[in-house]
């Protein structure tokens, strides 16, 4: 038997699925716990801010990455700004979350980012 909780305060949804937490408006995860019961949530292992009003570019500005993560292995550094996600352009950190809730385990994708002004791309495995 499955039981579900939905709790939260200050208008940001709060749902526990078994011992599972879904945060805010997560669509999709939700949508997997209900249907498979598990939650098999990919990450790239890196904290990420909308990087506009710190660096003026639009996309996903990496904060932190995380030693050994699928983005650490990739070569992602602290100050990055990730600009594209398998050709879906990439204007804020939210876009990158919703992106990345996409994405399943076996999954290859090509990252596009932005260091000290140039453009690189990253090929990841998600693992």
């Amino acid at each position: 038997m499955r039981m579900i909780r939905l709790s939260g305060q200050q208008g940001v949804p709060v749902i526990t699925v078994d011992d599972n937490v879904v945060v805010g408006f997560d669509r999709p995860r939700l949508e997997q716990l209900l249907a498979s019961g598990r939650a098999t949530q990919v990450e790239l292992g890196v904290s990420v801010a909308d990087a506009m009003p710190r660096v003026k570019i639009e996309g996903s500005l990496v904060g932190r990455v995380k030693k050994g993560s699928v983005a650490d292995r990739a070569g992602l550094a602290a100050r990055d700004v990730i600009v594209e996600v398998n050709g879906q352009p990439v204007a804020s950190a939210a876009d990158l979350r919703r992106i990345v809730a996409t994405l399943k385990t076996g999954d290859q994708v090509q990252l596009v980012y932005v260091r000290a002004g140039r453009r690189q791309t990253a090929e990841l495995a998600i693992a």
